[in-house]
């Protein structure tokens, strides 16, 4: 009989090394949002790059690589400071990808929960309004994570226009 275990699910820092992984996986999450948004890929095939060089010289941003049983699955990107008020303290989930093929199984509830036990505090998650699929998964994720300890709020201002998830990860 063939083995069910649970896949073995981590989510660790990004080496230098790693950044070319990480910049082809963005390619394909930049390709998710081409369904969303008006995103052409250049004459070579590529979308334009993704700004990552903050993510390497910057101490309050984290690039996350997500791996399951040893294979790229993912990616998170983890910036310190609130993207809405500039608040210090507060964690925003700048980015967040899980490769399709390993969505609708967990994989991105242990992501993102290693990304805030990684990472104690306060929380932000933004998305879009028209990233309906992204609002229901970080919905049902923080609920689960938090057992129902967060605000779901609207927010529209100049900074940002949609819905917020605010929790703190202690």
């Amino acid at each position: 009989m063939a083995s069910t275990a649970d896949p073995m699910i981590v989510l660790s820092p990004a080496t230098k090394a790693e950044r070319p992984a990480l910049e082809n996986l963005l390619q394909l999450y930049i390709y998710d949002w081409s369904e969303l948004r008006l995103l052409d890929v250049a004459d070579d095939g590529r979308f334009p790059d993704y700004p990552l060089d903050a993510y390497w010289e910057d101490a309050g941003r984290h690039p996350l690589l997500l791996r399951v049983d040893g294979r790229l699955a993912g990616f998170a990107l983890v910036s310190e400071g609130s993207r809405l008020t500039g608040a210090p303290g507060v964690f925003d989930m700048a980015e967040f990808f899980v490769m399709r093929r390993f969505r609708r199984k967990g994989v991105g509830l242990a992501a993102a929960s290693a990304a805030f036990d990684r990472f104690k505090g306060s929380w932000e998650i933004r998305q879009h309004d028209d990233n309906a699929a992204a609002t229901a998964f970080w919905r049902r994720t923080i609920d689960r994570y938090t057992r129902g300890n967060y605000r779901d709020v609207r927010w529209n201002d100049r900074a940002w226009i949609g819905p917020v998830q605010m929790f703190s990860s202690t």
